[in-house]
């Protein structure tokens, strides 16, 4: 960690005015140096990272379970590109947007965080994110069922019940589709969104809908018979 130089005296030429940028600038830096200070006190010496040991321990001392989706939203808030790893970049640009440059600061900054997400032009980028997020090996672009089925409970359980109960109900019946793509996984969201539930009434199945949607929508139209 680079040590603050001492303060100097600004020579008489320089006007109070021309000096603001630079108390700011020192602001800005100290602000940094105790963001950081905050990533080092979690992260993994030998990798450079906040791994997922680290993360337990980080929602440990904030109060909320590994798998609380507040730790998800802090994730796309970071923009962290590797699921249960934090870079010290990612950390800055997360911790500078929540101005929280200290532990209890970011305790208190999850509520505000979390109405942020909700926002409905921000959810949408959250519920995609979410999604990449599982996305933990090289050129992968499906997520398993097993691992969907949890992350719609996490995300958008609490929103549509009824929908995220029924889907995965049949996503665990059904034996044709064992991974998801993200079309399939944008258009739940659509169809959550756009579709009548439980009557499903304005569903056409001629209209753009992934067959996933269709069979599922099929399943559905049964079970009322």
């Amino acid at each position: 960690m680079p040590r603050t130089s001492k303060r100097k005296a600004a020579p008489p030429s320089v006007k109070s005015s021309d000096a603001v940028p630079v108390r700011s600038g020192k602001a800005i830096s100290k602000t940094v140096e105790q963001i950081d200070r905050l990533f080092d006190s979690y992260a993994n010496p030998s990798f450079g990272l906040i791994d997922p040991e680290g993360i337990e321990t980080l929602c440990s001392d904030v109060g909320v379970n590994h798998t609380d989706i507040r730790i998800l939203m802090l994730a796309w808030k970071m923009n962290a590109e590797k699921q249960g790893y934090f870079s010290k970049d990612e950390w800055r640009t997360g911790l500078k947007a929540l101005k929280a440059d200290s532990l209890n600061k970011l305790k208190k900054a999850l509520p505000a965080l979390e109405t942020e997400v909700m926002m409905p032009p921000n959810f949408q980028d959250f519920y995609a994110y979410a999604f990449r997020y599982c996305l933990t090996e090289e050129k992968q672009k499906c997520v398993d069922i097993d691992t969907i089925c949890e992350l719609l409970n996490l995300v958008l359980g609490s929103q549509f019940h009824a929908q995220v109960n029924s889907m995965t109900e049949y996503l665990k019946f059904q034996s044709e589709y064992r991974m998801l793509n993200m079309d399939q996984w944008m258009n739940f969201y659509r169809f959550c969104h756009e579709i009548s539930f439980p009557d499903l009434q304005n569903y056409d199945s001629n209209q753009a809908w992934p067959l996933i949607l269709d069979g599922f929508v099929e399943w559905m139209r049964e079970k009322q018979c």
